[in-house]
């Protein structure tokens, strides 16, 4: 059978061009599906999962209907793209913004956390696409620094989480300030929540595409369930499973408890960053870029991220907190196996979560029996593979002595510590720990460790990391320390 490409599908040919320098040649099915619709003009109604293809299914249509567009006016976008979280948003950007410098069209991104200054002074200048978060856009819309009434397209790109979030009311006085003949988009996973109060209120005419409801199963991805017996052999399994070559991610329930296990995990050598949100903007944009380029290879988040990350080859999620309902635990397991690639997904479970687990996992949809295991059973080796190489953390500069003025501070411990938050806590392997180091031995100095960072068994092989001895000083924090006001903490 042939295979559809871009070009058949009506997409021009600056922006097939494009697709190819990006390594991109066929179409997803929700792009094969939608494609020949939105280039028209219709209002589509996409239901796929995460990890479907779902982000060029609209900014392609965007950018090949605005192209033909006169000049662009101050504050007076063409386009518009709502996304619930500022990762997502900034996700969106990064796929749209070689499609639209085909057109030598410009995209401006915003969303709360960081100064307005810079959006502003984006949509003074002239904009054709806005891929924004609602909070912050209905800010600046309420300052008078952008109107929406010369949009044409609007996306709204995982309606169900804007749902969840709380964000319908925002969303709804937005595209009340949107021309009502415009060509309208939403793309969502589910209809619940009110999602399908917008799609009756704002799709006109539309058509909706379905390529696979949210608990259909992604064939390239391994659901495990590791049972332990408590919090002692949690945390073991949790740091074996983290010491693999490949990325990871882990998630967690709370903020504090993710900023906390990323910190347990550079002690234990193993580079990690969190992502969550109590960080500011640039330490998010820091951490992601972190992980995305592979400084570090773990990232332990909370459900902030369960949506709008896309990084290729993620080979294993792991619920290290069971997530609290089945949505949640199919949009973190959709960080993995994305674009066809494979993944695994193991959630952790304490005896007391058996329960709930087993009904998550039915409304998920997901069938696997449970497993238990210890940090060391041949199914969890199975998944770490081979062991990374220890990488020693970057040594936190000491506190201040009571009464010592701030400026009392050697100069080389202040830029150590500056050292320690640019690198996110870590150090690159010494001489002794190269990249190239054996994981079960050859390392010199320190006593001989488990994976767990406690001391080996006599004559048993070295599996583990290298850890530090209790006088060595604790490693820097992968947050960037400092408290944020509640106002930063909001995802829009």
């Amino acid at each position: 059978m042939t295979e559809t490409t871009f070009g058949a599908l009506g997409v021009p040919a600056p922006l097939v061009a494009a697709l190819d320098r990006a390594g991109i040649t066929s179409p997803f099915p929700i792009q094969e599906d939608t494609l020949p619709d939105t280039l028209r003009g219709r209002d589509v109604l996409g239901r796929g999962k995460t990890g479907s293809g779902k982000t060029l299914a609209f900014t392609i249509p965007m950018v090949a209907r605005l192209s033909n567009g006169g000049r662009r006016q101050s504050g007076r976008p063409r386009g518009l793209i709502l996304a619930p979280t500022r990762e997502l948003a900034t996700q969106i950007t990064a796929t749209l913004a070689p499609l639209a410098e085909a057109y030598g069209m410009n995209v401006t991104t915003i969303f709360g956390g960081i100064s307005q200054q810079r959006q502003v002074a984006a949509l003074k200048a002239g904009v054709d696409i806005v891929v924004a978060c609602p909070g912050r856009l209905e800010d600046l819309l309420q300052q008078r620094f952008l109107t929406l009434d010369a949009v044409e397209i609007t996306v709204l790109d995982e309606a169900d989480h804007m749902a969840d979030l709380g964000f319908l009311p925002s969303v709804t006085r937005i595209l009340n300030k949107t021309p009502d003949g415009g060509q309208r988009m939403l793309f969502s996973a589910t209809l619940d929540n009110g999602v399908d109060k917008l799609v009756n209120r704002y799709l006109h005419d539309e058509i909706m595409h379905s390529v696979d409801d949210v608990t259909s199963h992604v064939e390239a991805m391994t659901h495990h369930v590791f049972e332990v017996d408590g919090v002692d052999a949690k945390r073991d399994l949790v740091h074996a499973l983290a010491s693999g070559t490949g990325r990871r991610i882990l998630f967690m329930r709370t903020k504090h408890h993710a900023k906390k296990l990323a910190r347990q995990l550079i002690d234990a050598g193993i580079p990690s960053v969190d992502l969550h949100g109590n960080l500011s903007q640039p330490q998010r944009d820091r951490n992601l870029a972190a992980f995305s380029t592979g400084d570090v290879r773990v990232l332990v988040a909370t459900d902030v991220a369960a949506r709008g990350i896309d990084i290729g080859n993620v080979e294993l999620v792991v619920h290290v907190d069971p997530p609290a309902e089945h949505k949640a635990y199919l949009h973190r397991s959709g960080r993995t196996a994305r674009a066809g690639s494979a993944g695994d997904v193991v959630t952790v479970v304490l005896p007391a979560q058996r329960s709930d687990v087993a009904s998550l996992l039915r409304k998920a949809a997901i069938s696997v029996a449970p497993e238990r295991v210890t940090a060391s059973s041949p199914a969890v080796l199975a998944l770490i593979g081979e062991v990374a190489a220890y990488v020693t953390p970057a040594p936190r500069a000491a506190k201040p002595v009571r009464g010592q003025s701030q400026g009392g501070r050697s100069q080389g411990a202040n830029a150590q510590r500056k050292r320690a938050n640019r690198s996110g806590g870590y150090a690159r392997p010494s001489a002794g720990h190269t990249a190239g180091a054996s994981a079960s031995g050859g390392r010199s100095g320190g006593q001989r460790r488990d994976r767990s960072g406690r001391p080996a068994t006599s004559g048993a092989p070295q599996r583990g990391f290298t850890s530090y001895s209790t006088s060595t000083p604790a490693p820097a924090g992968t947050s960037g320390g400092g408290r944020r006001r509640a106002g930063r903490r909001a995802q829009g």
